[in-house]
Parts: structure tokens; C-alpha cells; sequence
């Protein structure tokens, strides 16, 4: 009881006057808090760089577990598209003529001209380009006519079976004719056809060839 009175009676703010096993015992409470405090600590304080590098480890997982989560969920959605693309794209493929058609199809472009009325001045296929899958036929068309006669030109074209496109148009007045409903109409037309499988492995081979390292730069316009 007698020391538990001591305890009560001990003013915090004058130490100095407290009995000498007292303050022993308090220096050496402190002494053991403080080391207790500075063996927890330091372990600790050489992990934080493993435990920062290991949040960042562990936000780079959960991104990416969210990604693919996303994916997984809409996967259904994602096949339903390839499926439609792949439609598309068949349907498109079937638009292109075979090597043995694009004769026929030059004719069909020249029967459109006539059909609207125009006069051909000239219809002159250039040099085909072949591209990874098709090849592209560039044609040089000129024509006389009124504006009504060249829209019913670029509809017949539209109207096609086969894919046409038509480029760098210009339309100016006839210089043979002073009428000014009389106009020349000067346009690239190109068709495109698929290739067979011998020209494919050509066009894919050329293309490793000149891939090569020291390989010649393929010429402008691109293979043909």
C-alpha cells in the first residue's frame, strides 16, 4: 500500500524529487517501451519499398483483371460482330470480278457512258496495281455531255454488279462545242478484281522479299 500511496503522490512535473527506485523503474519502462517500438519499426520500414512496389503490382492486376473481365462479358457481343464483319466482307469479296470477267466489266463501263448519251472520247485501261488480296485497275475515261447526261453516267456506274469507284473528276466546257450545255467530263474509273492463289503467294513473297533487310524499296503505287 505504502508504494501505491508513493505512486499518488508523485507530481509529474518535478522527477527529480521522486525516489530513486521509482525513477528506476520508470527509466527502465521507457527504455524497454522504446525498444520494443524501434524492433517493430524497423522491420517495417525496410519492407515499405516491397509493399509500395507490391500495391503498384497489385493495381496492375486488377486493371487488367477488369479488362479481361470486360472482354469475357461482351465476348458474346464481340463474335456476333466477327460474324457480321465477315458477312460483309464475303459479300464485298463476291463484288470483285475474277481475271476472265474484268473484260467483260470494261465493256459494261463503256455501254454506261453510251447509255447516258454521252460521246466517249477515250477509255483507255492504264496499269493494273496489285494490293494484297485484289488488284486495281485504274481507267482513263473522257466525255462530252450535259451535267443531266453525266448523272445518269455516275448512277449507271453505281448501279453496277461489280465495284467501280470513280476519282479526280473534272468537268469543263467543250472546247469543240460553244453550246453551254455541251461539257467535257474527264474522270479515273477503277475496278478491282480478286487474285487467284498463284498471284497471292506472288504478291505475299515479293512483299518478304523486299521486307528483307538490304532489300530494294518497292517502286510508287505499290507492287505489280
Amino acid at each position: 500500500m505504502n508504494f501505491l500511496a508513493e505512486l499518488k503522490d508523485l507530481d509529474p512535473k518535478d522527477v527529480g524529487r521522486w525516489p530513486a527506485s521509482i525513477r528506476i523503474m520508470a527509466i527502465a519502462v521507457m527504455f524497454f517501451v522504446l525498444t520494443a517500438v524501434f524492433i517493430y519499426l524497423f522491420p517495417i520500414s525496410n519492407q515499405l519499398p516491397a509493399l509500395r512496389e507490391a500495391e503498384k503490382t497489385e493495381q496492375t492486376l486488377m486493371r487488367s483483371f477488369d479488362d479481361k473481365q470486360r472482354k469475357a462479358a461482351n465476348l458474346d457481343a464481340y463474335k456476333a460482330q466477327l460474324k457480321d464483319m465477315e458477312r460483309s466482307f464475303g459479300a464485298m469479296l463476291r463484288q470483285l470480278p475474277g481475271r476472265t470477267e474484268v473484260p467483260n466489266l470494261l465493256v459494261d463501263i463503256s455501254q454506261v457512258g453510251l447509255a447516258a448519251g454521252l460521246q466517249e472520247k477515250l477509255f483507255q485501261p492504264g496499269t493494273e496495281v496489285r494490293r494484297d488480296f485484289y488488284a486495281e485497275l485504274p481507267i482513263a475515261i473522257r466525255l462530252t455531255g450535259s451535267y443531266h447526261q453525266f448523272g445518269t453516267f455516275v448512277s449507271g456506274i453505281a448501279a453496277l454488279p461489280r465495284i467501280v469507284t470513280l476519282h479526280d473528276i473534272t468537268i469543263v466546257p467543250d472546247a469543240k462545242d460553244q453550246s453551254p450545255d455541251q461539257l467535257t467530263l474527264q474522270v479515273t474509273a477503277k475496278t478491282y478484281r480478286y487474285l487467284d492463289e498463284a498471284e497471292e503467294a506472288a504478291v505475299a513473297a515479293k512483299a518478304k522479299a523486299q521486307n528483307k533487310p538490304g532489300a530494294p524499296a518497292p517502286p510508287p503505287g505499290g507492287p505489280k
